[in-house]
């Protein structure tokens, strides 16, 4: 009587869904891992070319977060699939990994190549850089490592020496931590965003209230002698406050036509110029960094001087 071979073996839908959580877990954990790299490449390698960053990290955390939930995942299904072949052989042979180590394979050549095209695009229009550089060797490296990874699986080299798959293992596990890491280091840590967010708040407020005090000088062609006169309940014009101690921002007329606003900031105004992605074109000038609201940590003190021809009193109404 024959005995049960690997090729009679079935993929069960629970082989099927292992093999396709270990696919978008990996997928995705390669993809948010080459994008976290880049990203600390274009922080430490500013462009002038290059538009601003983002000062709050946003693409960072989001890999981050990627990686965090995703190689784990990634790494306990594997696990799983390389238990359930050294407990039935003929696991090896089921269709559904054979697919899943040729697409993975596939993907990772096409990857390549798509990438490689897209940075030679950024280089041919004007990066030349140590960003180029570094870009393509980030792409080869991790394209090479996962195309030698599943090359080996598919020839099951891991099945045979399963204590090496599981060092693998621990080192992609180290490596991302460290990349993950790195990212505090590189965008704070949660506490350090808040407190940028809370100074981009105390920007916006100021911002507003300066045009406020434009605003009720072009209409009474004199300066407000204090913020509660800019409240207007009727415009729906409420002062605002600081966000984070709830007090009164500073307001000072300095002359006829000159004021100041003060505001007590956690940390100095970040430098994103040239940390975000590479532009084929110039950037737009809403890039560029307003060098008008600079400011370190601590009381920053902002002084304006009206000037009458660029904003001119409102016409007043003809009596009838």
């Amino acid at each position: 009587m024959m005995n049960s071979t690997t090729s009679t073996t079935k993929a069960s839908p629970r082989d099927f869904f292992l093999w396709l959580g270990a696919v978008i877990t990996l997928y995705g954990s390669i993809i948010a891992f080459i994008a976290l790299l880049f990203e600390y490449v274009n922080r430490a390698f500013p462009d002038p070319l290059a538009y601003a960053g983002d000062p709050y990290g946003s693409s960072v955390r989001v890999s981050m977060a990627a990686l965090v939930v995703l190689v784990p995942t990634a790494l306990v299904v594997l696990r799983i699939i390389r238990r359930t072949i050294a407990n039935e052989p003929g696991r090896a042979d089921i269709w559904v990994r054979k697919w899943a180590l040729v697409l993975t394979l596939f993907i990772a050549g096409a990857t390549v190549v798509i990438d490689l095209i897209t940075l030679i695009t950024t280089f041919l229009g004007g990066e030349i850089s140590e960003r180029f550089l570094l870009k393509v060797v980030i792409v080869l490296l991790v394209a090479l490592g996962v195309s030698l990874h599943f090359l080996a699986d598919l020839r099951g080299y891991w099945a045979q020496y399963p204590k090496r798959a599981a060092q693998v293992g621990y080192a992609v596990g180290a490596l991302v931590l460290a990349a993950i890491i790195a990212g505090f280091f590189i965008i704070g840590t949660p506490q350090d965003i808040r407190l940028m967010r809370y100074d981009q708040e105390k920007l916006n407020n100021l911002q507003e209230m300066q045009y406020q005090v434009v605003t009720y000088w072009q209409q009474k062609e004199t300066l407000p002698p204090s913020l509660s006169e800019l409240g207007d309940p009727l415009g729906g014009y409420v002062v605002p406050f600081d966000p984070q101690t709830r007090e009164p921002y500073h307001y000072e007329a300095t002359g006829s036509l000159s004021f100041t606003l003060c505001a007590t900031f956690n940390r100095p105004a970040p430098d994103t110029a040239g940390r975000g992605a590479y532009s084929r074109t110039p950037p737009y000038p809403g890039e560029f960094v307003d060098e008008t609201w600079n400011h370190t940590a601590g009381e920053n003190c902002f002084d304006r001087t009206i000037d009458p021809e660029r904003y001119p009193p409102y016409e007043k109404p003809r009596p009838i």
